[in-house]
């Protein structure tokens, strides 16, 4: 299978690897990105693969709950220029969209879109219309997620990445429950865990990390002598540190990384004689995924590509 140059660069974007040892990477997978990766990740070029790619697309995410209703949603919004994001009827549409999303409960965009915005008389996909003569720019309403029962926010840099974290808690209007989530919401959006715990992970990607890991043990020629229960001892401490490294409750506290992020919560949970659980979380970033334009770099990679 062919590979263009744009692959070496969403290549290197993913993983962090210079750009000629991506082209060999994608060489000797046949232009299969998956398997470059691992093959990176095989020779201990790449210690882990980027969640994200380069995000490009603009606009807003924005995540928002409803304590009364108890209901928590993230809606993300895009635009052509980050300059719509800071344009006071853009944020107000979203704002009013995630409103809606709480009320009506659609099952779909499509859904959502014929839904009569929140405030208005006319529908979501009207006001959006409107907005678009108004401001000069494409938009649009990309994705949402809506969960029932008591959730925490945080948005980052004015709707670069937002966050939903649902709980399982009889705490909710406690003041040190509403740091609490906050402290966990800011987690997530600094730190990305790839799951909620170690009994989220699925077992198709342990032994995954485990194929990596003995691939990357091979290629060290001060592991060619260990005994195998030496060997197995190394890849159960690679495998713990995996879930360290990726999973919600197991990551160290970016507070205070003495603690982890489950002992954080059981201590203010403690502390204030209430249950506390983080039951699940959502995530978003602008733009995830989307490439709005392409810029010189790919022309940087082909002229190496010969």
């Amino acid at each position: 299978m062919a590979f263009t140059a744009k692959d070496v660069k969403d290549l290197r974007e993913k993983t962090g690897v210079g750009m000629m040892d991506c082209k060999k990477a994608l060489t000797e997978a046949d232009g299969d990105m998956e398997k470059a990766i691992d093959f990176l990740r095989e020779k201990g070029l790449a210690a882990a693969v980027k969640k994200a790619g380069r995000i490009a697309a603009e606009g807003m995410v924005f995540p928002y709950y409803d304590a009364e209703k108890k209901v928590g949603v993230i809606v993300e919004v895009n635009a052509e220029t980050d300059f719509v994001a800071k344009n006071d009827k853009f944020t107000g549409f979203v704002k009013a969209v995630a409103k809606t999303i709480v009320n009506d409960n659609p099952a779909d965009l499509d859904a959502l879109l014929a839904c009569t915005l929140d405030g208005s008389d006319r529908t979501v996909q009207e006001n959006l219309q409107d907005n678009i003569l108004a401001i000069g720019e494409n938009q649009k309403v990309r994705r949402f997620e809506r969960v029932e029962g008591v959730c925490a926010t945080y948005i980052h840099g004015g709707g670069a990445v937002g966050v939903l974290v649902s709980f399982d808690t009889d705490a909710e209007g406690c003041a040190e429950f509403d740091v609490a989530g906050k402290d966990v919401a800011m987690q997530i959006a600094a730190m990305s865990p790839a799951y909620l715990d170690e009994a989220s992970v699925p077992a198709d990607v342990i032994e995954h990390e485990k194929g990596i890991i003995l691939a990357q043990m091979k290629e060290d020629p001060k592991m060619a002598n260990k005994p195998e229960k030496v060997l197995d001892g190394i890849v159960a401490g690679k495998i713990n540190k995996y879930f360290k490294e990726n999973c919600l409750v197991e990551q160290a506290f970016v507070k205070d990384d003495k603690i982890s992020v489950g002992q954080y919560v059981d201590s203010v949970a403690k502390e204030i004689g209430k249950t506390i659980k983080i039951t699940g979380y959502i995530r978003f970033a602008k733009g995830e995924g989307l490439q709005k334009r392409e810029d010189d770099f790919a022309a940087e990679v082909a002229s190496m590509m010969g």
